[in-house]
Parts: C-alpha cells; sequence; structure tokens
C-alpha cells in the first residue's frame, strides 16, 4: 500500500498530521495512461449498464473540469524550474498575462465556465469545452499534476475499496478544500491583509447576471483590477511565488492552529472512513441491493452497478440465480451453506467482500446505503 501523502503535492509532506502517513490502497483500478473510462478499456461495455453511454473521450478523460488553484500553489508552479514543469509553468504565466478569474487568493475558473458546468447534461469526461486548461491532449496528462489541488487529487472514476473508497477520498476532499482556503487566506494576510480583512477572500461566487468580462473571459476593468491587487499590480507572479513562500515556512503546528475545530472535526471524520476503506468484513446477514442496476450482456455474463454509475461489475450470468438467495433473513454464512448443499456452489469471502464494497450486496441491518 500507499501513504495517503503519495497521492497529494509533495509540499504537504511535512505540513499535514501523521495520519497522513498511514496506508492507502493504490487506485489500480483507476488508470489514466490507459484511460479506464474510455471504451477501448472496457470490451464488455459495462459501463453502459442503465443503457446510456457512459464511456469518455480520450481526448478528454476526466480532465472535463477546471480546478481553482490557491495562490500558493500557483507559487509553487511558477517556482518549480525543472525542465518536467515548463509546460505547465508556460499556461500558468499566461493564465496571468491574460487577468480573467484571476485574484490574489485563487486562479480559478471562468464565470462563463462555471455556469456552462453546472448546466450542461452527462458532459463529465465527454466534452471538449469542458476540458481542463492544463490537460495536454498530446499524452493525455496534466501539465501541473505535481502542483494540483483538492479535487483533482482525490477523484477517481473507480475505487479499489468501491463505496467505502469513495466516501473517503470524498472527505479527504472536504478536508483538503478547507486546507487549501485556510493556507490561501493566511498567505494573503502576511503579503495582503486588506484583502482578507475587508472580505475579499469570502466574495468567491457569483451572483447576478454575466458581464461583458464574464462572457468574454476578459479581466476585470483596470479600475477594478488595480483596486484588487493594490499594491502587487504588474507583480501578479511574484506574489503568488511569495504566498508559496510563506506557505512552506509553516509548521506543522502552526498549520494545525490554521484548521482550528473544523479541522478537528473533518480529521475525526476521516480517521473512521479510513479504516473501512483499508479493512473490509463483512455483515453478518446481506441482500441483494434493490437499488442496482441490472444488464444482462451478449455473452451471457451480467453487469450490475450501485454505488457509482461509472463502476460496474461484470459477473457470470450463473452468478445471479445465487445473489438472490441473499434476502437478508438469514445470516451469510447459513446462505453459503445452503447454496453449498443445493446449488453445489461456494462464493468466496474475496468474492462476497467484493460485491459488499460496490453495494450490489448490502447490510441487511442497517437502512439502504
Amino acid at each position: 500500500m500507499s501513504s495517503i501523502l503519495d497521492s497529494l503535492p509533495a509540499l504537504y509532506r511535512g505540513l499535514f498530521p501523521s495520519f497522513f502517513q498511514s496506508p492507502i490502497p493504490s487506485e489500480t483500478k483507476a488508470t489514466c495512461s490507459a484511460c479506464a473510462m474510455c471504451e477501448s478499456a472496457n470490451p464488455l461495455r459495462i459501463d453502459s449498464v442503465d443503457g446510456v453511454n457512459r464511456f469518455f473521450r480520450p481526448d478528454t478523460k476526466c480532465c472535463t473540469y477546471h480546478p481553482r488553484l490557491p495562490n500558493y500553489l500557483v507559487g509553487a508552479i511558477l517556482s518549480d524550474e525543472e525542465a518536467g514543469m515548463a509546460e505547465g509553468r508556460r499556461r500558468i504565466q499566461a493564465k496571468i498575462a491574460r487577468g480573467a478569474s484571476v485574484n490574489p487568493q485563487w486562479i480559478k475558473a471562468p464565470t462563463r465556465y462555471n455556469l456552462l458546468y453546472m448546466n450542461a447534461r452527462q458532459a463529465f469526461g465527454r466534452s471538449e469545452s469542458l476540458r481542463c486548461p492544463y490537460y495536454e491532449p498530446n499524452g493525455g496528462l496534466c501539465t501541473i499534476w505535481r502542483y494540483r489541488e483538492a479535487v483533482c487529487s482525490t477523484y477517481f472514476c473507480k475505487y479499489v475499496a468501491g463505496a467505502d473508497g469513495r466516501k473517503f477520498w470524498m472527505t479527504l476532499k472536504t478536508w483538503l478544500t478547507l486546507a487549501e482556503i485556510q493556507l490561501s487566506r493566511y498567505a494573503l494576510l502576511q503579503l495582503l491583509p486588506d484583502y482578507v480583512l475587508l472580505g475579499k477572500d469570502k466574495a468567491d461566487n457569483q451572483s447576478g447576471p454575466l458581464t461583458v468580462e464574464d462572457l468574454d473571459d476578459q479581466r476585470l476593468p483596470e479600475k477594478d483590477y488595480a483596486e484588487l491587487w493594490h499594491p502587487w499590480v504588474g507583480r501578479e507572479e511574484e506574489f503568488y511565488r511569495r504566498s508559496y513562500d510563506v506557505v512552506r515556512a509553516l509548521s506543522s503546528e502552526e498549520f494545525e492552529n490554521l484548521l482550528g475545530i473544523d479541522g478537528i472535526i473533518e480529521l475525526s471524520v476521516l480517521k473512521r472512513l479510513h479504516g473501512n476503506a483499508v479493512t473490509a468484513s463483512l455483515p453478518k446477514t446481506l441482500k441483494l441491493n434493490p437499488s442496482a442496476t441490472i444488464q444482462w450482456l451478449p455473452d451471457g455474463s451480467v453487469a450490475m452497478a450501485s454505488y457509482s454509475e461509472l463502476d460496474a461489475v461484470a459477473l457470470p450470468g450463473e452468478a445471479y440465480s445465487l445473489l438472490v438467495e441473499f434476502t437478508g433473513k438469514e445470516p451469510v454464512e447459513t446462505v453459503r451453506q445452503r447454496l453449498r448443499d443445493e446449488k453445489q456452489a461456494d462464493l468466496h469471502d474475496d468474492i462476497l467482500v467484493e460485491l459488499f464494497r460496490h453495494r450490489i450486496l448490502i447490510d441487511a441491518a442497517k437502512p439502504q446505503q
């Protein structure tokens, strides 16, 4: 197993609590180099279980999302002089020069992009118009991956631990987002305190009709832009680099204080979910999930999905007749023994665990999951 820190930018290694050195299963099912959600990787087409094509385009993959980069990660990109970061630096510098959706706290998605993203239907993974500006189609890799933000660090199309894995990573995303907000605000307090003291760090959501600048992805009018950045106008890159320096000079104790009680609560939840993601145990009673989607495939096998439309399980057709025996009225071992006696079939623990993690089989003692 890799550690949680292995999935995050190296900047955080000396900053985050020791818990982040804990092991977590490598998400081997979510393969970027040969996208697990592209049709070429799914000869059985089991990612269209409900009859709707769920495959991603090979020239977008899951990178149909515009990250919100906090000031210190922007500075880390600009400060990294290695050749492998050259294209990422160039794209970030172009963003800064353009000035659209660039402010002292974030480089974020343009307002027009957010409007399209929030109102698109089945576009994720499939729309070239929503492709990340830092994605390189030639090779299909991210040009700023070394300094990716919370969403990009924690998203996987499929999870080794199924529903438990998704819950863990989604909660980690919440904790990381809190860390990004507080670290970016701390950098602002050191370099541009009025930005925080006047509440500009809270004005992140667009309301009202789009302006001409929003529609054309242009920077704010010069007066507004200068007021936003004063006294760093014309020195935006320097500001971001300084933000990076401020954050990496923090101690782990200072970082913990920045997150406060919200950080303590989220971390406690994360620790509890970590155990479920690492070690699976079967409930005493299982039943076939009535909400699971089922599709019989041309070769006689059956595809089933529950916790995620992107992560279906293909089983031999005869396996379905065994799963319907799990009604939740008898202990798991009683059902298994009856299947051995009456159908000469034995469902191994590993198979049942996998089906439970995918919520094809669910805990009969709990409300529907």
